[in-house]
């Protein structure tokens, strides 16, 4: 089997389009504010976003950094990348609870020089920014803006959403597909999302319908790792 077809990743780049929004309906509205690149408020120019992995925290990052004149940072880049410039409006600083004594320091002073002199911070982290284990006048800067958890999707949700997305691409899916695949991959949707893409073509590759029998197969052949 061709290594392409098994490509969970070929889904293509996170976008806020992509983002399931579920019980997220005012994040989603004040990023799409931000992505459009609009004046926003002081509060609004700093954004922390929180929630258990797969919530979608860094799927968020990634697609508001595709605006440009954005810079992605995290924990694993050098603290010499956290620097202000006039060249940038958008500064996303991912898991910030694992910035270690430099990054934290530089990520101090860089959220200083943004509302000092313009930008727009939009971090991101497991834990609200009070139960963050980082320097104090980091933790607190990270709570003066705006806070948000990233809720994550149901299992009911994500069904509902696979569901749609199978169905506007008018793809036939047996009954017991979809709660197979949440409880036999990774759960996060741009995952899923991606292992569906897999199954279609898959599934007109070897002109099979889709079925359990099909999925088992295929997340055989992808090596796909069952989740506890």
């Amino acid at each position: 089997m061709r290594q392409l077809l098994l490509d969970w990743g070929a889904a293509g780049p996170p976008t806020l389009d992509s983002f399931v929004i579920g019980r997220n309906q005012e994040l989603a509205a004040i990023l799409r504010h931000i992505a459009r690149r609009e004046t926003t408020t002081l509060d609004q120019r700093f954004i922390t976003l929180w929630g258990e992995a797969g919530a979608g925290k860094s799927h968020l990052l990634y697609a508001l950094a595709a605006g440009g004149r954005s810079l992605y940072l995290s924990a694993d880049q050098p603290a010499e990348n956290y620097v202000w410039s006039p060249e940038i409006l958008l500064y996303l600083l991912d898991d910030c609870d694992r910035l270690d004594d430099d990054q934290q320091i530089t990520a101090f002073a860089l959220y200083n020089q943004i509302r000092e002199a313009g930008g727009v911070l939009v971090a991101a982290a497991s834990r609200p920014p009070a139960q963050l284990m980082l320097r104090e006048d980091l933790r607190t800067r990270l709570a003066w803006g705006l806070v948000y958890q990233v809720q994550g999707l149901s299992d009911e949700e994500k069904i509902d959403a696979l569901s749609k997305s199978a169905d506007a691409r008018g793809l036939v899916l047996s009954p017991g597909v979809l709660p197979y695949l949440l409880t036999h991959s990774r759960r996060d949707m741009q995952s899923l999302s991606a292992i569906l893409d897999a199954l279609d073509r898959y599934s007109l590759e070897t002109q099979r319908p889709i079925t359990m029998p099909l999925l088992r197969e295929l997340l055989q052949l992808g090596d796909a790792q069952p989740t506890s």
